[in-house]
């Protein structure tokens, strides 16, 4: 007679054989929480359905609205993707990007000229594939064994990535006769990848899945230009530098090459801003409004570009918006009940732009003081009188949003959109997260110079990322230039920071999945002991300290 065990399932008890896999407990014995799930967790780590527990343990369904369960799904819809591709074009090369929205943008190259009707026919395969409901079968294997298949199967960016890998072991996924690598669990089977569509986008081709709030189907593709050129000008930075991927940057440092690569990475950066500084200039703005998701480098842009407009003869001023924020008991509640800080109502607009107006005009005004401590308006504020050689610049997440200028004609305002547009990737199939960059550096800078722990940090991030959602990326296109402030060379820096902090999360923290994963691919990087290369005004500086644009 079979073992039988116990299992809570999202606070549901059920009695199953030992052994069974979560996949089979799900269908007999919980058919109505079968249709959403597509992982699960037990304690701080993230199992596949097809996990075959064997005692008594308590599990959470990961869903598509969880970050790890979309995870877990698009590197399903990746893999099925791959072998559409494989089967479709031959010999193809593919290199999945960076997101575009709700999906992943790809490049294929290598095998003729990517077509619409080839796309179509990608499509087509990948719901053939879906249909036969393959599974995703996961082996073991010695990292020779796995340098041997994939140098045999032409992924040579794979074969010099695993010579770094500081394990003996690889766990590969394989399905339909293809095998793969991802960093992290997969679904049980291709028939789980219900909802998926290709868009067409020159060069490339865009994955297109469902949004976090409606999981049972397809997101509408929302074409991006401007964020998808700045995206491509980014990979074009990664070719002139020789530096697409993961192995690349250790070959640098091992070679002792890194430090010249550091200088031209700033020396690039230093010329984006530069250029920027001579737009707004010769348009003669005289209102200059950043904006950007957290960690993106706000703060440093700012004043590296006010430095630029020095050098074009114009003496520019900046101007917090946090100091128009209403009195703490005048700001909108949120659907937690807690003043909503993030929303745009939650500032003096109507005196912004009543202040904005008569600077532009030449009027003194007294710009508000407001108190974090007490959380009012202080009694006094600033006084301010602008000239015309006195451009105003603006810092705040709601700088592209016409709403908080509506007073200000269009003519004279510059908008600039700044993120961490990451375009190095572990290997040509698997990218690294914008926001895993950004993340990284947050902890960094939360733990050095706001005394916050990486649980803190992490309780935060996910409302963060909500209201960057919500305020700031519906207005990215709307950006008149948009500022990449990643550094090719950053994480080979961050790592030293970044990984001891990760590695002290507690398994029983519910943040050991998210640190776990960021740990598994900072360690494909070496590090790299060159911080005296950093230039004292980078931006990378904002995050693991010596700016000299903070000094008391």
């Amino acid at each position: 007679m079979a073992e039988m065990i116990r299992l809570a399932i999202d606070g549901k008890t059920v009695e199953a054989e030992r052994g069974q896999s979560v996949q089979s407990i799900l269908r007999e014995r919980l058919p109505e929480l079968q249709e959403r799930a597509v992982a699960v967790r037990v304690g701080g780590t993230v199992k596949s359905l097809r996990w075959q527990p064997q005692k008594d343990c308590d599990c959470a369904l990961l869903t598509y609205q969880n970050e790890e369960g979309r995870r877990v799904y698009e590197r399903s819809a990746r893999f099925v993707f791959l072998m559409a591709v494989r089967d479709v074009m031959p010999g193809a090369r593919v290199r999945i990007e960076n997101s575009a929205g709700y999906g992943v943008y790809a490049v294929i190259t290598g095998e003729g000229a990517l077509s619409g009707f080839r796309v179509r026919r990608i499509e087509q395969r990948m719901r053939e594939i879906v249909s036969a409901d393959l599974p995703f079968e996961r082996t073991r294997v010695t990292r020779e064994e796995a340098i041997a298949y994939f140098e045999q199967d032409g992924q040579q960016d794979k074969v010099r990535l695993l010579r770094y890998r500081p394990y003996s072991y690889f766990d590969l996924y394989e399905c339909g006769g293809m095998k793969e690598y991802f960093y992290g669990e997969m679904l049980p089977s291709t028939g789980y990848v219900r909802h998926f569509s290709l868009q067409f986008n020159l060069p490339g081709v865009v994955l297109q899945l469902p949004a976090p709030e409606q999981p049972m189907r397809t997101a509408p593709y929302i074409e991006r230009p401007k964020l998808q050129r700045t995206f491509a000008e980014a990979a074009q930075w990664c070719e002139l530098l020789s530096c697409s991927n993961a192995a690349d940057l250790n070959d640098l440092i091992d070679r002792g090459e890194i430090r010249e690569f550091i200088r031209v990475n700033e020396a690039l950066q230093e010329k984006c801003i530069a250029e920027a500084a001579d737009r707004i200039a010769e348009k003669r703005a005289r209102l200059v409004l950043i904006a950007g998701p957290s960690s993106s480098g706000k703060t440093t842009f700012s004043r590296r570009l006010a430095i630029q407009l020095r050098l074009s003869g114009l003496h520019p001023v900046s101007i917090s918006l946090d100091n128009y924020y209403l009195d703490r008991e005048k700001v909108p509640l949120g659907p937690d009940g807690q003043p909503d800080l993030e929303c745009l109502e939650a500032l003096d607009v109507p005196l912004f732009n009543e202040q904005l107006v008569r600077l532009l005009q030449g009027d003194e005004v007294e710009i508000p003081d407001f108190s974090f401590k007490t959380k009012q308006r202080k009694p006094t504020g600033i006084p301010l009188r602008v000239k015309e050689d006195q451009p105003i610049i603006v810092e705040g997440i709601h700088g592209l949003n016409d709403r908080l200028t509506c007073e200000i004609p269009g003519k004279l305002k510059y908008k600039i959109y700044i993120s961490a547009l990451t375009q190095l990737n572990l290997d040509d199939h698997n990218r690294i997260r914008t926001t895993d960059v950004r993340l990284l550096r947050r902890l960094v800078r939360d733990y050095q110079f706001r005394h916050s722990s990486v649980d803190r940090t992490m309780d935060m991030w996910d409302s963060v990322r909500a209201g960057e959602s919500k305020h700031i990326f519906p207005f990215q296109e709307e950006a008149d230039l948009m500022f990449n402030s990643s550094l090719h060379y950053e994480l080979a820096i961050l790592k030293k920071y970044a990984y001891p902090l990760l590695a002290g999360v507690p398994e029983d923290s519910r943040w050991y999945p998210r640190a776990l994963r960021m740990m598994r691919f900072l360690n494909y990087f070496k590090t790299a002991d060159v911080e005296d290369e950093i230039p004292p005004t980078s931006i990378l500086r904002e995050f693991i300290g010596g700016c000299t644009f903070y000094l008391p």
